[in-house]
Formats: structure tokens, sequence, C-alpha cells
């Protein structure tokens, strides 16, 4: 799903509202929209303070995943009990967008036969000076979403 295509997704579905006037997005439809944008940020605790992260991602079913260094503070996410992973889009001329929040569970994909399917998935680090060899997997225990949507009148 392109993220242009918010005001089709809105219109075609009926969604409740939250007490600002906002879409609440079901589970399914936060999933999709993560899939249409390559950048996200997750959070987490190291050494006591907050880490907000900007990583580039995919989708593999309903989990987050990324590519990590070894010793980065991504690393570091795999030991805690929970993390976060936002992601969002904005349209500047509509003023439409979105914002999706996962929060979950942190892990290293180790096994050989997931790693090769994580692989297929062709997501290559941006920032490719250091080399991320290891996959990180977020699996979800909560995924919140709300959108703006803006009538073209």
């Amino acid at each position: 799903m392109d993220p242009l295509s918010l005001q089709d997704l809105i219109d075609s579905e009926e969604f409740a509202l939250d007490h600002a006037g906002l879409a609440v997005l079901p589970f399914d439809v936060c999933i999709r929209l993560l899939g249409t944008v390559p950048v996200g940020r997750v959070a987490f605790v190291s050494d006591g303070e907050v880490v907000l992260l900007t990583v580039n991602h995919a989708m593999d079913g309903d989990s987050v995943v990324f590519r990590s260094a070894v010793g980065s503070k991504l690393s570091a996410a795999v030991n805690h009990d929970s993390v976060s992973f936002h992601a969002d889009w904005f349209d500047p001329v509509t003023r439409a967008g979105w914002s999706v929040l996962v929060t979950g569970v942190a892990g290293a994909v180790v096994e050989g036969a997931q790693t090769a399917a994580l692989e297929r998935l062709d997501l290559e680090p941006w920032a490719d000076v250091v080399e991320r060899p290891y996959w990180i997997r977020i699996v979800p225990g909560s995924v919140t979403g709300r959108a703006v949507v803006r009538s073209e009148s």
C-alpha cells in the first residue's frame, strides 16, 4: 500500500474516532501501513536512559525487523523486556497522515532458516559504513495507530 492511498483506506472503512477526532486504526491496518514506509524509530532503555534511534525496517508478517551491528545500542535492545517501534507518514499538502506504535519484545534472529528468509526481504541498511550482519525482530505485544484525515472540501 502506498502511503498516499491513506485517504482511500480511510474512505473504504468506518473507523471509530478517539477523543481528539483521530481515526483509531485496527491492528491489520497498522501492520499494512508499517510496510509502506522504509524508516521508523526504535526506543529502549540502556544504562538507565531512554534511547531512540532511527532504523530502516521491513515487515515480516506481523513483526518489525531491522539490521544491527555488533556492539551497537540496537543490539542492547535484545536484552530488554520491552521495546517500542514507531513509524508515521504525513502529507503536508492535505495535512493527512498516520502514526503507528508497536510495543513488544526484541530478539536477535539467529536460526539459519529464519535469517535466510529475512535476507530475501532485501533490506539493506542506509547507513552502510559499519556492517550490520545481525537481524533484530520485534514481536508485537500491542499495536496502536491513529490517522488524521482531511476532507477535500
